[in-house]
């Protein structure tokens, strides 16, 4: 990291400058500060990027500036963009350019690869990966605040020259161990458009639905979109128009008029005579009018054989030692959903642990034990896996 004063970038011909010096290497390390508690969109307030040889600050809140160089330069697939738990960030990127930013390398996805942890966090990450200490004291800045002094420009511009030489040592390590298609599913999946979806009409898939009955998931749909569109049209929070508890309320009570509504316990007393309500009343007498126009149509419920007792142990049990012996975190092989379905004796394609590397190191294995091919034991305290005889 340079030891000059760090002054973010403000000008238009600086910030060209600056995106050209990025190109000269074939990736980039973003990352961004943003503030959310109070609006729906978060307000990006600061970008911090790094490429060999170049690091900077933009300040995408000074007057005048046209952030769409640095958006071309996300927006360009010839360049691997590098980001630590990346969601948050691409989803800004995502509204930004109109398309989430591809293709992506998540250091946090590839530290699942090679044994570093689970949801590893980034001043960890850095920890072991390159021994260096992180001061986290700027860590809870208000980065709307300008100026901003040199120690918390310094903590903000480090998120990016530590991620690219974290990145160059995780990139060869996974290549030594030829691990790279590993992860390159998960890193695909972080730049699909489904991902950062924020159609009102999509918001009930958001929710857990409780009840499969006509009526309530019409209401259940109508409220969620409703809400949704509140909170973008006015930018606040989904939870300060209403919380979740408070969509299943409806959806369960149905509530018809004002007084209905005050009777709710999930439900603010008032709220339905607030500006912010406006709407909602009528919204929940169109879904109860006509609930085919509402009802999303769930896939039928298929009848599952029953689990074998102590399948799901076992194969857990496989996991672990599996994962153990490659030093790879279990989560990125198969997760709960995949140890039930293959416990139940399911065998389709679209349950990823049966399926490419993870069938090779976990899947194959995983069949040979339910079918007694495979054999579990303990000797020393390690799990040791053997073929039975006869």
């Amino acid at each position: 990291m340079t030891d000059k004063t760090l002054t973010p970038i403000t000008e238009q011909e600086e910030l060209q400058k600056f995106c050209e010096n990025l190109t000269s290497g074939d990736f980039i390390c973003v990352d961004t500060e943003f503030h959310r508690e109070t609006t729906f969109w978060p307000e990006l307030c600061l970008i911090q990027a790094s490429a060999p040889g170049v690091e900077g600050l933009i300040d995408p809140m000074a007057k005048g500036i046209d952030l769409s160089p640095f958006l071309d330069l996300m927006a360009d697939t010839s360049r691997v963009k590098v980001m630590h738990a990346a969601r948050q960030d691409m989803e800004i990127f995502n509204r930004l350019i109109g398309t989430p930013p591809a293709p992506v390398f998540d250091t946090q996805i590839a530290a699942m690869a090679l044994g570093l942890g689970d949801s590893i966090s980034y001043d960890n990450l850095i920890q072991r990966v390159l021994r260096r200490h992180i001061d986290k004291s700027s860590q809870f800045t208000d980065w709307k605040r300008r100026p901003l002094s040199e120690k918390q420009l310094k903590y903000a511009l480090g998120d990016v020259t530590h991620l690219r030489d974290a990145y160059l040592w995780m990139r060869d390590e996974l290549e030594k161990l030829d691990r790279m298609d590993w992860v390159a599913t998960e890193m695909a999946d972080i730049s699909d458009p489904a991902v950062y979806d924020t159609d009102p009409k999509n918001a009930w898939q958001r929710l857990k639905f409780r009840k499969t009955h006509k009526d309530y998931l019409a209401v259940f749909a109508a409220v969620a979109e409703w809400r949704e569109r509140q909170a973008q049209t006015i930018d606040r929070p989904r939870r300060r128009i209403l919380k979740d508890e408070a969509i299943q309320e409806i959806a369960d009570q149905k509530p018809k008029s004002q007084d209905q509504f005050d009777r709710l316990r999930a439900v603010p007393n008032g709220f339905i005579r607030s500006r912010t309500a406006d709407g909602l009343v009528e919204t929940v007498e169109a879904a109860l009018a006509d609930p085919d126009a509402y009802a999303p149509k769930l896939p039928k419920r298929q009848q599952n054989p029953q689990t074998p007792a102590g399948a799901p142990e076992m194969l857990k049990v496989l996991l672990k030692a599996v994962s153990d012996e490659i030093n790879v975190v279990p989560r990125l092989i198969a997760n709960a959903a995949d140890i039930e379905r293959i416990a139940r004796g399911e065998t389709s394609d679209d349950i990823p642990a049966l399926t490419g590397w993870r069938h090779d190191v976990f899947g194959k294995k995983a069949r040979a034990l339910l079918t007694g091919n495979l054999a579990l034991s303990f000797e020393n305290g390690q799990v040791r896996l053997f073929e039975p005889e006869g």
